[in-house]
């Protein structure tokens, strides 16, 4: 292609908020419906078709387990075995063709989804993973779109990363291959956008890809399968498969060219995962890049000078939207003990009257959690806390699965700082605070910091500056995003590059260059115009 190729700039896609009786919220609702009532057999799709199998699961809403949307046709290990066959056939046409038709694609794509795809989207998430519409519209939607534009501006910005010109006769390049072999995406259920990243970034420079997602997030896999073949994706430059964790790992990380894995999900399964490539490493073809973004037990410190209303909104949001399911939630506290008095009511009253229920009821603020494993192991800690010496539920506490996996957010006051519900990830809207004397403040940030393995995100709610460096300083190392009187959730595509590292994974940062750089083999190419014909240099006359 020649000339200068000008990638439009990317702005983040506008959040439509879903007014009552607004036509995006009747639109919207109208899916809903039609989706609800209308039964799926959802297949694989290797090297661009539609695989069928003899088993089938089927798929429930995690509010309404009663009722069936459809079933996916679970595979086994030849499927996974077809798929690395689909993405490596494909890989040399995608690696060669121009980086400029490759961005099309997904430009192409993030327009499809801010328009014809978008109630699509979110109604899939919003069924299948318990979403409200809000929450759906962030993640499925915008977030997506914001992935795929911003993802072709940093893809640009590497490709123009070239060495100066600093030697006469010599023209020196910088050429940014893609990875030998094919990567692994192993993504999770509750963001829809992290599963379209994970697999798009890799594919995006110049990467064939296997992708398996959540069990509990295929029904929204496949809109984005079929959101990646409107927008012209080759066949088989990305392969969606159904195959249990453990065969798929048999398959995927012993195979020599197994080139990378783009994860997002459990810290135990992330060191499984890196454990089982170490004891492999002699069967690669080249060391595996390994990126993963795994589990949080991220924070809320709170200094006697905050505003009340400020931490009790920051308290509330950052820890019961989308059930606390986000590894950003805000799942423990430290509250000055002057702050207490009046902020406890606050939050007892604000956190007992969040309205919870079905999806399709657009005024639920709570919807389900995923699914009655996530159910029980939850459950099990709130069981606990109430019969605790050390510990106090203050606010929710109830919970049914009768008709869905339905769990009240729930506050536990915890005596000890090193109560369970502090230091373990629940995965759920559980939020734990523990009260420290105002003088402690400093000792409070080093105990903060010492308490949980992970380092994912966390939030100082602060008004006086020099107390806010303490706390940055002192909490360096504890998130890889860090919030200034804010909730520890929402990073922005763009704006808020998200990771976090220790047990939290490598920190590779999703929404920004770094990522993508992972997904990439420099080769330097030097030409030397005027070749030299003597082997004596000028200090042998």
């Amino acid at each position: 292609m020649n000339g200068i190729v000008k990638i439009p700039k990317p702005i983040n896609e506008p959040v439509k908020v879903y007014a009552p009786g607004s036509a995006e919220t009747q639109s919207l609702k109208s899916k809903l419906q039609e989706m609800k009532n209308n039964t799926v057999d959802i297949p694989m799709y290797i090297n661009g078709k539609e695989v069928y199998s003899d088993e089938k699961i089927t798929i429930h809403p995690p509010h309404e387990k009663n009722h069936t949307l459809g079933t996916y046709n679970k595979g086994n290990a030849k499927h996974i075995q077809d798929a690395i066959d689909a993405a490596l056939a494909a890989k040399e046409n995608w690696a060669n063709m121009p980086w400029q038709s490759r961005a099309a694609i997904f430009l192409k794509a993030a327009d499809l989804l801010a328009g014809p795809f978008r109630d699509r989207m979110n109604a899939a998430t919003m069924l299948a993973q318990s979403k409200n519409a809000m929450q759906a519209e962030i993640d499925a939607a915008c977030e997506m779109i914001d992935f795929f534009k911003f993802n072709v501006q940093y893809m640009s910005e590497i490709y123009a990363q070239q060495p100066p010109e600093n030697s006469p006769g010599v023209w020196n390049q910088l050429e940014y291959r893609p990875l030998e072999g094919f990567v692994f995406a192993l993504s999770p259920f509750n963001f829809t956008s992290i599963a379209a990243n994970l697999c798009s970034a890799p594919a995006m420079m110049g990467n064939t890809v296997v992708w398996k997602p959540s069990e509990t997030q295929i029904y929204s896999a496949q809109v984005i399968m079929e959101l990646y073949k409107e927008a012209g994706l080759p066949d088989g430059v990305i392969n969606l498969v159904y195959v249990d964790g453990p065969t798929t790992g048999d398959v995927i990380f012993n195979h020599r060219d197994f080139a990378g894995i783009h994860f997002t999900g459990s810290t135990g399964v992330f060191r499984h995962i890196w454990k089982t490539i170490g004891n492999n490493i002699e069967k690669y073809r080249s060391y595996p890049r390994i990126v993963g973004e795994t589990g949080g037990k991220d924070f809320v410190m709170v200094h006697k000078s905050a505003n009340v209303d400020a931490v009790n909104t920051a308290l509330v949001r950052g820890s019961f939207e989308f059930q606390g399911q986000k590894c950003s939630a805000a799942s423990r506290a430290y509250i000055p003990e002057s702050m207490w008095a009046e902020l406890k009511p606050k939050l007892v009253a604000t956190t007992n009257s969040l309205k919870m229920g079905t999806t399709e009821d657009f005024t639920n603020y709570i919807n389900a959690v995923i699914d009655q494993k996530a159910f029980n192991k939850i459950t099990s800690f709130i069981a606990a806390a109430k019969e605790a010496n050390d510990a106090e539920v203050i606010a929710g506490g109830d919970y049914d699965d009768s008709e869905g996996y339905f769990i009240r957010p729930t506050v536990i006051v915890a005596e000890d700082p090193k109560y369970s519900t502090m230091c373990e990830e629940l995965f759920g809207p559980v939020l734990t605070l523990y009260v420290y004397k105002d003088s402690e403040y400093e000792q409070t940030l080093k105990m903060l910091d010492d308490t949980s393995e992970y380092a994912l995100t966390g939030a100082i709610l602060c008004k006086d500056r020099e107390q806010i460096n303490v706390a940055l300083n002192a909490l360096r190392n504890s998130a890889g995003n860090f919030y200034i009187n804010d909730k520890p959730t929402g990073a922005v595509v763009g704006q808020q590059p998200f990771g976090g590292a220790r047990g939290s994974g490598t920190n590779d940062k999703a929404g920004a260059p770094a990522n993508l750089m992972r997904w990439t083999s420099m080769r330097t190419i030097k030409e030397t115009f005027v070749s030299p014909t003597s082997y004596e240099y000028p200090f042998h006359s």
